[in-house]
């Protein structure tokens, strides 16, 4: 890129959001007192949605109702927050939105139930544990919900998200949260990602691009590194790092190919984040639309994974750092 300076370069965003998906608005609401917050995905109408869960410790709310054998095929929002399993009371306020509006399952002449699975990562060690996301955030985050593009970086629920854990947060860097999208064989795949990773968030070469800092604080060191070394990691309780996020498409899909989906979007975690531990919490959930059904899940797959694995580099390439705690981002640590 001519005329370009390395840091541009290194901090370009990968391009598309998960709005590039006709019909999806997202929006962000942060939590005042302290770096945390919420996204939501909505879909008032409601979507064909599936997940897979993945890790130690995933905190969640209705992932079961979106197992392929059980009735309820579709939802009408997603919610992804920080505050640990506390962050779960967002949803709270995304059912109230949606239930002003008339949007949710019909289970009678006038009752409407909207269905809002949501996954939470954990941020609580950041700031004032006692402060968390709740209703008035929910509801907040689809209030901003819109189908522009969502902002990406230190935003909803990846304010208080981290990455390079291993060896304890003294050496952690910042994350985020991003999106990507992409089109191919007429169909558009999109992504949501809030990446608080033990592992580092590796670039499109495989390079630790942010993650586990140089015990000087300068530059990335990178968590395999360590570990080939030798060097003790630090004893994690499980579920203190999670990535969570939310593929989707304009595909029709039956629940079951939304389950798959969601599972084979997993692989975009192992090719942008390095390593996977058993202290990760991952969930990601899939969305299908309403163009034309698809017979084979291997384009649709593959577009999945690498939306997901754009969206997580975009997370920390836009993300901004904090003083307190000291999380410096990727941007203040310049470039390799």
């Amino acid at each position: 890129m001519p005329g370009c300076s390395s840091e541009v370069i290194a901090l370009a965003l990968a391009p598309g959001s998960i709005t590039d998906v006709a019909g999806l608005l997202a929006g962000h609401a942060a939590e005042p007192g302290r770096p945390t917050g919420c996204t939501v995905v909505l879909c008032p109408e409601g979507r064909v949605c599936g997940v897979a869960v993945r890790g130690g410790a995933p905190g969640t709310r209705e992932t079961d109702l979106l197992r392929p054998e059980n009735s309820v095929e579709r939802v009408h929002a997603l919610l992804l927050t920080g505050g640990s399993a506390f962050g779960l009371d967002a949803a709270g306020g995304v059912m109230r939105w949606l239930d002003e509006r008339g949007h949710g399952l019909a289970v009678g002449p006038a009752i409407r139930v909207p269905i809002v699975p949501a996954a939470v990562l954990f941020d609580l060690w950041v700031g004032d544990p006692r402060i968390r996301p709740g209703a008035t955030a929910g509801y907040a985050a689809c209030v901003a919900a819109t189908a522009l593009p969502p902002a990406q970086g230190s935003v909803g629920a990846g304010l208080g998200a981290s990455v390079g854990k291993l060896l304890g947060p003294a050496r952690a860097m910042k994350g985020g949260i991003g999106s990507a999208s992409l089109r191919a064989g007429g169909w558009t795949v999109g992504a949501i990602v809030a990446v608080n990773a033990v592992g580092d968030v590796l670039d499109e070469a495989g390079r630790p691009l942010a993650g586990l800092r140089h015990a000087d604080g300068h530059g990335v060191a990178g968590s395999l590194a360590a570990l080939l070394e030798g060097q003790a990691t630090i004893a994690a309780l499980p579920g203190e790092a999670t990535t969570i996020g939310v593929v989707a498409t304009d595909a029709r899909l039956t629940k079951a190919q939304a389950t798959q989906l969601a599972g084979l979007a997993h692989a975009g975690l192992a090719r942008a984040i390095s390593p996977l531990t058993p202290h990760d919490g991952d969930t990601l959930f899939a969305l299908g639309g309403d163009a034309n059904p698809v017979t084979d899940l291997v384009a649709l797959g593959a577009l999945a994974a690498e939306a997901v694995a754009r969206a997580i580099r975009n997370a920390v390439r836009a993300a901004t750092g904090l003083a307190d705690p000291p999380l410096p981002a990727l941007r203040d640590l310049g470039t390799r």
